[in-house]
């Protein structure tokens, strides 16, 4: 339309219209099955290239198709020479500023998006490199509580701390779930050392495992919030209960424990545990996944949802 507004006196202008229109089309089409067809050539190229690549095929047809319809249709296009090379002209003057602009647009779309993906690893590997000292912390606050009062155990507690921390800091950044649940089954032994028969643990784990990834130490942190705000203030003590359930292409990871009786009793904390699995679930699943918590008939509930791998 641009093009047959500025145009001078070209005879019809439908015509000039239609024609010109063709010819971006084609240009357009020509571009993108060419790049469709060398996708798999193009594919180890970094973007920047790629779109360079498409610049130049742009340009390319633009002169190809133009031509081709001077071939095919100057005899039925009453053009003089002169608008011929005009429209040549123009055709390629617009295909080139037209891709420059895209270029520019996605190049500073390309610079944005990697900025965002550099910020969110970086909050990730914040929030893991936050989440493991204080599993430590609490694991080794654990250990001295029982080097006087039974030292036999609490040596029992260091070596199983060396085994866990060796497959949780030492491995990588996701685990399969049946992995993520040994992690956890072990943290709850050392806990069991620490707290005895205050601590009840309940697991219901379907006989096979759903398939799934989930990141490493996403489970034990909730599990550490369930001993510390639902266990520890409680005198007799409470229950845990873990449970793994699919429903419709999701898995649902559940770690629930009874509040105690006392609201004065329960406290919010920092919730650097929560927030971490929480962050970490969403960048592994590309948002799909979530951690929810709710509270409902005297228990605390906390819930990984987690797409299942087709």
């Amino acid at each position: 339309m641009v093009l047959t507004l500025a145009a001078r006196n070209q005879g019809d202008g439908w015509i000039y219209f239609a024609l010109t229109s063709m010819a971006i089309q084609w240009v357009s089409l020509l571009t993108l099955a060419e790049l469709y067809l060398l996708r798999r050539s193009l594919n180890p190229l970094r973007p920047q290239y790629v779109a360079y690549v498409a610049l130049g095929l742009l340009l390319i047809n633009t002169c190809v198709v133009t031509g081709a319809a001077w071939l095919l249709v100057r005899d039925l296009w009453s053009m003089t020479q002169g608008g011929w090379q005009s429209l040549f002209l123009r055709l390629s003057g617009i295909a080139l500023t037209v891709g420059l602009l895209g270029l520019a647009a996605f190049l500073n779309h390309w610079r944005a998006r990697q900025l965002a993906v550099r910020a969110k690893q970086s909050e990730l590997e914040s929030l893991q490199a936050r989440i493991r000292p204080h599993f430590l912390f609490n694991t080794l606050n654990a250990g001295a509580a029982l080097i006087h009062a039974r030292p036999g155990e609490a040596e029992r507690l260091l070596l199983d701390l060396a085994d866990l921390f060796r497959a949780a800091l030492a491995g990588p950044s996701e685990l399969p779930l049946s992995e993520e649940l040994t992690l956890a089954q072990r943290y709850l032994e050392i806990e069991k050392l620490r707290f005895g028969e205050r601590l009840r643990v309940q697991w219901q784990l379907p006989d096979t495992l759903p398939l799934v990834d989930v990141p490493t130490l996403s489970i034990q942190p909730l599990v550490e919030n369930a001993i510390r705000h639902g266990v520890e203030p409680a005198t007799g003590g409470g229950e845990i209960c873990i449970e793994v359930t699919q429903q419709a292409g999701w898995v649902l990871i559940t770690i629930s424990n009874a509040l105690p009786e006392s609201a004065a009793l329960a406290t919010k904390g920092h919730q650097v545990g929560l927030n971490s699995v929480r962050a970490r679930v969403t960048a592994l699943t590309h948002g799909r996944g979530s951690v929810e918590t709710t509270m409902a008939d005297g228990r605390y509930i906390a819930v990984i949802r987690l797409p299942l791998l087709a």
